[in-house]
Order: structure tokens, then sequence, then C-alpha cells
């Protein structure tokens, strides 16, 4: 199965009544979560944010006498737009891999009912994976912030760091029921880079009206079913060694 091939089965399956709900409740909450959030920090922070840009501006150019404070402000609502739309969509993410993975595996596994579900996962593993890939967002932003003020890199730094953490919160619920801990170890190091671009394509997606609102469940179901025909390939290639018969 390729990229297309899930992308375009997650986009058919979108309209069954189930995924439709799942599609629903987990934005809802998470839109009401980040909007309150918004109307309650958004001016205050965007005033911080635009006085630590125009300072920045100004240090910048010391010897061009040109008042910065406009195009801060400006710069300072466009940032917080553009970690309010990943917040929301990861806030969603996670909260669908919480309580919705597991109904969209039974969805996608109907495909597949000769695959033996191995259960290299659990719901403690789910929690701690979802928990590190949040963690390791929040870490990798830290780390790039200097960056973040270089013009060619600021548009590219938040997507690569997105692409990496809507891989890791989606590519463990969708294998953890049907493969064991060693085949989900050795999926996500072979399929690595299809993995990431899925995770691209999710952070472009999240930004689009109306389908950032689908994103979720549509990747959702795509990384089920791209990594579920990925075990099913594996095993068919690597079929387990027979077992020996004893000297009699």
């Amino acid at each position: 199965m390729s990229i297309a091939g899930a992308l375009a089965y997650g986009l058919a399956n979108l309209f069954h009544p189930r995924m439709l709900w799942l599609m629903v409740w987990p934005t809802l909450v998470s839109l009401l979560v980040w909007g309150t959030v918004a109307l309650a920090l958004w001016t205050r922070t965007a005033v911080w944010l635009a006085g630590v840009l125009s300072n920045w501006l100004d240090a910048a150019s010391a010897f061009i006498e040109i008042d910065f404070t406009g195009v801060a402000l400006v710069a300072s609502h466009v940032l917080l737009f553009l970690l309010f739309v990943p917040a929301v969509y990861l806030t969603a993410l996670f909260i669908l891999g919480m309580f919705g993975m597991q109904h969209m595996v039974e969805h996608v596994a109907t495909r597949f009912p000769g695959l033996e579900r191995r259960r290299g996962g659990s719901v403690a593993g789910s929690v701690g994976n979802g928990l590190a890939a949040l963690g390791g967002m929040a870490a990798l932003f830290a780390l790039s912030i200097p960056l973040w003020f270089i013009p060619p890199l600021w548009p590219l730094i938040p997507l690569a760091i997105f692409a990496w953490g809507n891989q890791r919160l989606l590519r463990y619920d969708a294998v953890s029921e049907h493969a064991d801990a060693g085949e989900m170890q050795a999926l996500f190091r072979e399929r690595r880079p299809s993995l990431y671009l899925m995770g691209l394509l999710l952070a472009l997606a999240a930004y689009v009206p109306l389908v950032g609102f689908a994103a979720p469940v549509v990747f959702g179901l795509a990384f089920i079913r791209y990594l579920l025909g990925a075990l099913e390939e594996r095993r068919r290639l690597s079929p387990p060694p027979a077992a020996t018969a004893l000297a009699p």
C-alpha cells in the first residue's frame, strides 16, 4: 500500500458514521479547550511577543531609524495563529489516540482478517507514547527558538517538528494491536521516511480550511491502513522458521 493509497482509503472511509463521530467530538473538545485559552491569554501574549520582536528588530537594525512596532504586532498575531492551529489538531490527535484509535483499528482490520494479533502494545504504552510525543515536540520547540528569527528557517522548523510529532503520535496505536514489540520497532525503522512524509502532509493539511477539521481521522485511518499493510507484507516475506522435527 502506497502513501497515496492509504490517504485515499482514509478519505473514502471518512464518511462512515462512526468515523464522522470520531472526526467531530475530539476536534470540538480541542477547540473548546484552546479557544478558552486564546480568549484569556491571546491579547496579552501577542503584546508581550510583539515587544520581544520589536526589541530584536530594533537591535538588528540599529543604523536604520524605522519603527517596527506595528510590524512586530502583526508578526506576533501570525506566530500565535501558527501555534494555535497545530495545538488544536495535536490535542485532537491525542484525544483520538486515547479514545478513538481502537475503533478505527477495528474498522480497518476488517480488510486484514488473516492478520494475527500479537498485541505488542498496551494502554500504558499508548499513553506513554502520546506524552513522549508531546513532550518531545515541546523540547524541540524550546531548543529551536533562536532559529525562528532566521527568515528562511522559521516556516520550516515547525513543519519539521510537527512531522516528527504527528508520526510519533499515530504510529504506535496504528499497529500495537497486531504487531509484537519487535515488529513495531522494525516497522517504524524500515518505514521511517514514509511515516515522516505522512506526518508532514498532516502538518500542512491542518492549515487548510475544512480539511484541517477532518485531517486527524483521515490520517489516523491512513496510518493504520499503511502500517497494517506493511505488517502483512513483512510477515508474508519473512515467515517464521518451521519447527524442527525431533529425531526418533
